[in-house]
């Protein structure tokens, strides 16, 4: 079975009803089949025939929307795609992000939970309501004015963009959602200088040195997903490199934390905890988040990598089957 047919079939499949998935999987193959095989027989290299064959069916997301039977009116098919990938890339990763960061500023400013709860319901609304509402205006008006020009209109499909089914190897949705984390720790690093709350949350005194070196060091994890992305490949090398990042982010951190120079000493004479000792408590959840998190992530990739590297089966989102892809 070329792997070339399984990854444009599980793409439509993503998109398309679970009850109809079994019924447009058999028929697309077979489609695809036929067509392989007539252009086989007319003399065609069966590589070429096969991409030619799904040329001719075109952008796999456009037709499973045909399968679904999705109506597009307000955006235009040149734009629809883009519309939609940039939404549900917002919507699950910079919204969560927002009204995380919301909350976390309510709790530190002691608000009750219903003060809390209230924070993050109103801000989930609205900044939701808000991406939804200026992203498809946009895009409405750049495809009713038609002044975006062919620069700005998604280019024609062509096999080389379908996903790779690779073991749990990053999308371009997965890799903007790896550059935003490191991308939103280094505003929150900087923004806590200057505002949130009346004394800085964190140490002044490190910027001769830590804060300056750990910006760094988090612009380099946001690269790196981006590097791998053009890799094209889980690898031991980016296990690696993955792990020497997490140590070079994480060591300075604990130690920081251990040796009291992480939190602001003025800010944490400012919380009022009653008997508890804020600086204990908020040290020991540093210590423990970070840890948990740098062992999370190297392990996480370097199962990726092996699995990746055995050639082991991993599940398409969103079509109930696993792909097993050659090495690359």
């Amino acid at each position: 079975m070329n792997s070339l047919i399984d990854r444009y079939v599980f793409t439509v499949l993503r998109r398309v009803p679970e009850q109809q998935r079994s019924d447009i999987e058999q028929e697309l193959r077979t489609s695809i089949d036929d067509a392989v095989d007539a252009r086989v027989g007319s003399g065609e290299a069966p590589d070429t025939a096969v991409e030619q064959a799904l040329l001719e069916l075109g952008d796999p997301d456009r037709l499973a929307d045909g399968y679904a039977g999705r109506p597009r009116y307000l955006i235009g098919p040149e734009f629809y795609q883009i519309w939609r990938r940039m939404l549900v890339m917002l919507l699950s990763t910079v919204l969560p992000v927002v009204v995380t960061v919301a909350a976390v500023i309510r709790v530190l400013d002691q608000a009750t939970i219903g003060e809390v709860i209230g924070t993050v319901v109103g801000t989930a609304l609205t900044v939701g309501a808000h991406m939804v509402f200026w992203v498809t205006l946009i895009f409405a008006l750049l495809d009713r004015a038609g002044v975006a020009g062919p620069q700005l209109r998604r280019k024609p499909w062509s096999p080389d963009d379908l996903p790779h089914y690779e073991a749990g190897f990053l999308t371009p949705a997965n890799t903007a959602a790896a550059v935003v984390w490191p991308v939103l720790l280094i505003a929150g690093l900087v923004l806590q200088q200057f505002g949130f709350t009346e004394a800085p949350v964190l140490d002044p005194a490190n910027w001769s040195f830590w804060w300056p070196y750990l910006i760094g060091v988090l612009i380099l994890e946001a690269l790196y997903p981006v590097w791998l992305l053009r890799r094209g490949a889980w690898t031991h090398t980016a296990t690696a490199v993955n792990a020497a990042l997490a140590v070079l982010f994480a060591a300075p951190v604990i130690w920081l934390a251990a040796t009291g120079r992480f939190f602001n000493p003025e800010w944490i004479a400012s919380l009022n905890w009653g008997a508890t000792d804020p600086l204990d408590w908020l040290t020991g959840v540093v210590i423990v988040i970070t840890v948990l998190a740098a062992i999370w992530d190297v392990v996480e990739v370097g199962v990726r990598a092996e699995r990746a590297r055995r050639g082991l089966a991993t599940p398409v989102p969103g079509t109930g089957r696993e792909f097993t892809s050659p090495l690359s």
